[in-house]
């Protein structure tokens, strides 16, 4: 299920931005962001099982290059952001948080009251992002990811949507 873009999600794009669905014809694309950006990086299939099940899962543009991806599931009023990654060298100019945004309009838009995430405990700057567009920390899933010699500990963080104006 998709979503449809509103008029005022409209009015904030920039020149060359452009968010869309994800699909299949995405995924190689979607892979050489994701093994860019991450140690432990999704496989081809699990963003081919999130399309499958009907997941949000959408990606930014800029110009015609892919530069991230988000997926997102929702159900019984919650959404879980499952997967927001943006390529290393578009990181830090808030292309994360306009696709956070944009996951948590959707989220809005479909009814979902609380929104979830899990983020590596090392995580500083992703971490901040979502403290800063309102996310608090309610749990630790210890040893939850890997990590080169072991696991590491991932933060579970929830915000509440209802009454909320996402971008």
């Amino acid at each position: 299920m998709v979503a449809a873009v509103s008029d005022g999600e409209m009015a904030t794009r920039q020149p060359g931005l452009t968010f869309r669905p994800m699909a299949d014809p995405d995924l190689t694309a979607v892979m050489a962001v994701e093994v860019r950006a991450y140690p432990h990086p999704w496989s081809e299939e699990i963003f081919r099982d999130c399309l499958r099940a009907g997941y949000h899962a959408w990606v930014l543009q800029v110009g015609d290059r892919l530069v991230g991806h988000g997926v997102m599931s929702i159900a019984v009023g919650e959404c879980q952001i499952l997967n927001l990654c943006v390529h290393p060298d578009w990181q830090g100019r808030q292309f994360g948080r306009r696709l956070l945004r944009r996951l948590l309009a959707i989220a809005h838009q479909c009814q979902a009251d609380t929104a979830f995430l899990e983020v590596r405990r090392s995580n500083h700057a992703a971490i901040h992002l979502y403290q800063a567009e309102g996310f608090c920390e309610v749990g630790l899933r210890r040893n939850y990811y890997p990590k080169g010699q072991g696991r590491e500990d991932a933060i579970l963080m929830a915000k509440p949507l209802l009454g909320s104006t996402a971008d």
